[in-house]
């Protein structure tokens, strides 16, 4: 196991349906999550643990939403992790999307800044919370 060197959270909405943010512009990443891991003291092997979930509501059509994590603050940054969900036309409810993802050996920095996107196939797609995003970076 490692030693712990620095965690994160990125809280932008506690509760189910505490906010209404509509993804705009299909296919265009939209910031629901950032956090920055301190790397002072870091040992060797270093690795980033993240983790995260977004709840949104679907518009009633067949919609592809993309989750990306990048190592950085834009979305053309190094990607860490991205992953497609395609819903079906019956989803009334919003939907819970989770994840997690790992970053290896990543270039040691002062800090380390994960960014996390969701993007859509289809306009009618509303961020309705929670939205959560955190990471911790452990060493050797």
């Amino acid at each position: 196991m490692g030693t712990y060197v620095d965690g994160r959270t990125s809280q932008n909405a506690s509760i189910a349906n505490s906010i209404a943010i509509p993804i705009l512009v299909i296919d265009t990443p939209q910031l629901f999550g950032q956090i920055g891991l301190i790397t002072e003291g870091v040992g060797s092997n270093p690795r980033v643990l993240l983790k995260g979930t977004i709840s949104l509501q679907l518009p009633l059509a067949l919609v592809g939403v993309t989750i990306t994590i990048v190592r950085g603050t834009e979305a053309t940054d190094p990607v860490v992790y991205s992953a497609t969900s395609t819903f079906s036309l019956s989803i009334l409810a919003p939907q819970v999307i989770t994840f997690s993802a790992d970053d290896f050996n990543p270039p040691i920095t002062p800090q380390l800044t994960y960014t996390a996107f969701v993007s859509a196939n289809l306009l009618g797609t509303i961020r309705v919370g929670p939205e959560s995003f955190d990471g911790i970076l452990v060493s050797d």
